[in-house]
């Protein structure tokens, strides 16, 4: 089988190490990481079926963002009241999306990336203010419907496609609930860890993943948080809104890229 002979090919493996100790630092900061250790793989390992990557990278990432997760929430109090049903819709979501995965194409929503990447760029830039206080409302049922929005509608865009996925409710916590970009970052990990499990549960009990493979390179992602988490706390949310646009800038140039000239 193809999948299985990603465990055979060990001379790609350092190379894909690298660039998940790298996903795992960027993805700790500011988001993103996905576009870094998703090329990867299908760099690597183009005759594979894209879901088996996709999985293969889930495995990956739910590590490094456990790692950050864990890290961040020893700084950090986060209204529990709107991000636990913000993870649960972001779990269901990402089951959704990954039973997609199959058997919808993703073309569209890679053609669409660095317009949606830009977006967000452009509305942060042009909003100094946003997400350097931390003013989260008071908690209310309209507040939790918008967390079971964003984690409905990520969660979903997680498990079809990925790339993008943490810049994505990064600015959804900064915009839609007044957080700063520090208790943004956490919470966004914890999302995110919901909706990796999700398709790691969807795609594994397809047989979509290469388990020796998603092990190795969640070892580096965790390392690679390790440093990115204690990178944002010791320099705050200015540091996370700086690191978010530069990475946010090189996502659009990269998903563009790959998109409609690769």
């Amino acid at each position: 089988m193809l999948e299985t002979a990603i465990e055979f090919s060990l001379y790609l493996w350092p190379l894909l190490l690298a660039a998940s100790f790298f996903a795992g630092l960027v993805d700790a900061v500011a988001g993103g990481g996905g576009l870094i250790q998703v090329p990867a793989l299908f760099a690597a390992y183009p005759e594979v079926q894209p879901a088996t990557l996709l999985g293969t990278n889930k495995v990956s990432a739910i590590g490094g963002t456990i790692n950050a997760a864990r890290k961040y929430l020893r700084y950090v109090r986060l209204p529990w009241a709107l991000i636990v049903p913000a993870i649960i819709a972001g779990f269901v979501g990402a089951l959704f999306g990954a039973a997609a995965v199959s058997v919808f194409p993703a073309e569209p929503l890679r053609k669409a990336l660095p317009f949606l990447l830009f977006f967000l760029l452009i509305y942060t830039i042009f909003q100094p203010s946003l997400g350097q206080d931390h003013r989260p409302g008071a908690h209310s049922r309209l507040l939790q419907l918008k967390g079971i929005g964003l984690g409905l509608v990520v969660g979903f865009y997680d498990g079809f496609f990925g790339p993008g996925t943490g810049s994505f409710l990064l600015f959804g916590f900064v915009r839609f609930f007044q957080f700063d970009f520090l208790h943004a970052s956490a919470a966004t990990k914890l999302v995110n860890v919901s909706t990796n499990l999700a398709s790691i549960v969807m795609l594994g009990g397809l047989g979509k993943i290469s388990w020796a493979l998603g092990f190795a390179m969640m070892i580096a992602n965790i390392a690679g948080s390790h440093f990115g988490s204690r990178l944002a706390i010791k320099h705050g949310s200015s540091f996370v809104r700086k690191a978010f646009l530069i990475f946010v800038s090189a996502l659009i140039l990269k998903s563009a890229w790959d998109a409609y000239f690769s």
